[in-house]
């Protein structure tokens, strides 16, 4: 494995130690000097889904075990590794990077999630990512009713390089988006980020001005928005369900990232929703730097969240 691999995955163990922690805690707990029986199997299975595993994934690692090794003394090492083999065949599936198709340009990306969720930083590391790349970029500051959030994305815009389409508090996030698009077709901008509100205590208040949005890109672009990206913070847990399905229904989610990872012990939603939802993971994220946001690696994810090396 390349050192720049090497130091990504320490840094996804690290950012995974609570999620880890708390798996490992209890498999050693349950397994250590003990004949695999029904008890133990059925602690183990309660275990997974109290990490938010899921209940396919943790009745799928069971039978695995009770197939393979029932009534005999398994090491708390061996229940791990097997459990990292299941995690990672459920979420290999789900690993693909986001491809941005150069043939339409702009690629016009609408990032949506709930306030608080980290949407408004991973614009800005993708921004950076990109120019890195040495792609030319435009954000949109869509979440125009937040101004810390239209601030913070013009501080990233800085660091970064990239220009910032900004209006006033409070105006019309589709006038706003429609405007971006147009510029970026203009001065052959290879991706437009374009960031939305995400306040959910009126749903269908919501869901109108994001559904106006995507009218509005698709008025300037009519291929567009090319990726819709739902930014999940991982420290809300199983409401990550319900934030996949709300943002699905309203805009037709075609991906999603995953921040906050270093933040919690409930790493392990990343696997239900996998299961549950079947769209593919681009991005975790494990920290506030811009290259703490990765693409997904279904493998490293799965040894990182049960505390196993590369």
């Amino acid at each position: 494995m390349s050192e720049a691999k090497t130091g990504w995955f320490s840094r996804l163990k690290q950012g995974l130690s609570r999620s880890s922690a708390k798996l490992t805690d209890g498999i050693t707990g349950i397994f250590t000097k003990r004949r695999l029986d029904d008890e133990s199997l059925t602690e183990f299975e309660e275990l997974l889904i109290g990490a938010d595993l899921g209940v396919g994934l943790a009745a799928e690692a069971t039978e695995t075990l009770r197939r393979t090794r029932f009534n005999q003394e398994v090491a708390p090492e061996e229940i791990r590794a097997s459990l990292a083999e299941d995690i990672a065949r459920r979420l290999e599936p789900a690993a693909k990077p986001l491809v941005i198709d150069h043939t339409a340009l702009p690629f016009v990306m609408l990032v949506v999630g709930v306030n608080g969720s980290g949407k408004t930083t991973t614009i800005g590391k993708l921004a950076k990512q990109f120019r890195a790349n040495r792609w030319s970029v435009l954000i949109a500051a869509g979440d125009t009713f937040r101004a810390a959030a239209v601030e913070q994305l013009k501080i990233w815009g800085e660091r970064a390089g990239v220009p910032v389409v900004a209006k006033e508090t409070g105006a019309d996030a589709a006038g706003l988006a429609f405007e971006a698009v147009e510029r970026a077709r203009r001065e052959d901008i290879d991706v437009l980020l374009i960031d939305t509100a995400g306040r959910l205590h009126n749903k269908s208040d919501l869901m109108a001005q994001l559904q106006k949005v995507v009218r509005a890109i698709k008025k300037a672009a009519p291929a567009a928005p090319h990726s819709v990206l739902l930014v999940l913070d991982a420290t809300v847990g199983q409401n990550a369900h319900q934030q996949v399905d709300i943002f699905r229904s309203m805009v037709g989610v075609t991906g999603l990232a995953m921040t906050k990872l270093d933040g919690t012990a409930r790493g392990g939603v990343l696997v239900a929703i996998a299961e549950r939802f079947g769209l593919p993971i681009h991005f975790i994220g494990v920290g506030e730097g811009a290259d703490d946001l990765r693409p997904f690696d279904a493998h490293a994810f799965a040894r990182g969240l049960v505390g196993l090396e590369a």
